[in-house]
Formats: structure tokens, sequence, C-alpha cells
């Protein structure tokens, strides 16, 4: 690990935007990262990571990349795949965490077999009959997803066949695999961790009653209880249960963990590996309960940056 120090004598690229469906909320976790990181000193780069990054990384003669890209092309081992071909240190998980953790299924089974505690669910792929996936569902409410897209992009609760069906089209449309999972009616929790560290747990309270994209990234349309209103005791137990899943799936910098909690029992929804850095996002309000201004997130964030992850 680099000292500070040793980081503000390097060129640091930050990497925003690109060209996923994500990339709006890239810009601004980016601009506010870079904005952070320039004002302790850091001599930034701000870079939109599209197809002439390799192209940028070298002409700007990049020493570190601070890595704020959501969802595909980004977030799912491809930048951190050419990073570690042109010796870049990075931010964030190495290539097989973020293959990983982008993809939904994948994620599920590897909580499965690592013994973690996760909603049941099914698959179905683009080419396979939605007709005859439906006629197999049991009835009760589903949550359908794309497999590989995040920031709530083509997500919707289906309660009952003709909303499953229109469901399906939607995340089909997205993405060749698709999850269908079973709906958890509870409490929606979410833990960051920070170098392997878990942060007090915030509680998401959306006004419209389901966290879509429009209530993560619009003031006012979510209520945020920090720290969630649970007992101290279940509190330590999804707290350290984080921070099994960060050290189990291969993890490093700051990733979030979502649940939910209904009664005393848990269940693990999915893990990001680049959670947002917005004005109404989760983890800098998480790093701030726990003592740390913005600054001090993103400047730690930094100092874990790696290769050969």
């Amino acid at each position: 690990m680099m000292s500070p120090a040793d980081l503000k004598q390097k060129t640091i690229a930050v990497l925003q935007g690109g060209m996923s469906a994500e990339r709006e909320v890239s810009l601004r976790t980016g601009a506010a990262a870079a904005s952070a990181l320039m004002a302790r000193g850091y001599r930034i780069v701000s870079i939109d990571a599209d197809r002439d990054l390799p192209r940028r990384l070298i002409d700007e003669k990049i020493d570190i990349a601070f890595i704020c890209l959501h969802g595909r092309n980004g977030e799912d081992g491809r930048v951190q795949g050419l990073l570690e071909l042109l010796q870049i240190p990075y931010t964030g998980s190495g290539v097989l965490a973020s293959s990983l953790m982008i993809d939904k299924v994948a994620t599920k089974e590897a909580l499965l077999y690592h013994r973690f505690v996760t909603p049941d669910f099914r698959v179905i792929r683009r080419g396979e009959s939605v007709e005859a996936f439906v006629a197999t569902v049991v009835n009760g409410p589903k949550v359908v997803k794309p497999s590989r897209e995040g920031s709530t992009i083509g997500i919707s609760v289906a309660h009952n066949q003709d909303a499953l069906r229109a469901g399906l089209e939607q995340a089909m449309a997205l993405d060749r695999t698709v999850v269908v999972e079973e709906f958890v009616d509870g409490a929606e929790l979410t833990v960051s961790v920070l170098n392997g560290r878990a942060l007090p747990i915030i509680q998401i309270v959306p006004r419209g009653g389901f966290y879509d994209y429009r209530a993560k990234y619009t003031a006012g349309q979510t209520e945020y209880l920090l720290p969630a209103p649970i007992a101290d005791d279940l509190t330590s137990e999804i707290q350290s249960v984080s921070e099994q899943i960060y050290r189990a799936l291969g993890c490093r910098g700051a990733v979030r963990v979502d649940y939910m909690l209904k009664e005393q029992s848990f269940y693990c929804l999915e893990v990001n590996t680049i959670p947002g850095m917005t004005e109404t996002s989760l983890l800098p309000k998480a790093a701030q309960a726990a003592g740390l201004t913005f600054g001090d997130l993103v400047e730690q964030i930094l100092l874990d940056a790696d290769l050969d992850k």
C-alpha cells in the first residue's frame, strides 16, 4: 500500500462515464471523487471511459486508476483486465470478483456455495419459452431482474402472471439472462464494507414503496434510517456476515451488500463492487456515520489501489 505522499507524486485517472446504462450516475460519482481527491492535493485526470480508453491511459501517462464506473464495461472485470495488462494499479475489486458480482446469477450461486442465505430464485435465458416458464411459476410476488444490470435498471415486481410476462420481456431486452426471485416482504438494508470493515447499517424506506432508479437518484424520494433501527445483536450479526461475504467473494476496496430483513432472518440480494458516490448514495452516508468525511472515504479507497488482486 502506497502512502498519500507517494501517491501525490503520481498521475491518477478517475475513470467515469463509460458506455453502460448507468453512465449518468457514473459521471456524478466520478466528479465527486475527482473533486475530493484534488482538494487533498492529488494530481487528477478525469477520463470518460469510452472506446479510446487504452489510448488515453497511455497518452496521459496514467500511474493509478480510480474506477468510478458502474455497470457493464467498467464494473464487470473488463476495465480491470485492461488495467492489469497495462500494469496500472487500480481501486476496487479485481477481475474475478468484479466479473462474478456483476452477474446476479453467479453471485447468488457463490453465496449459496459459501452457505450464505439468499432468496430462492429461478433463471430464464433469452430464447427459452416465456409462456412455458410462466406456467411453472408458483403463485406469489416475484422480483424480475436482468442478471447484469445495476441501479435497479430493468427490475420489476410481478404480482400476477401478466405482470411476470411483462417483466420478463422488459428484462430480456436488457440481458440474455434473467433472474426471477422470491419477493421478501420486509425491511431493505444495505451494509457498506470499506477495506474489509463493515460500516453502520442503513435501512432504505422509499416513498413509493419500491427502491427503483428514481427513488435512488432523486433527492427526497427515499428516507434513509441511519443507523438502521434493529437490535444491536442483529446489527452485529449482519455486519459480521457482510465482512465474511466480502472475504469469501474476494472483494477489495469499498463494496455494498444489500439485504432484505424479515423478522429475524436476513437474505443477501447482491453485492455491488463499485457503489455510487453521488449526493444521494449510500456508501458516503454510511462512511459519515462512521466518522469519515467524503475526502477520507475516497482517500482510503485510493490507498488500497493495487494489481494482481
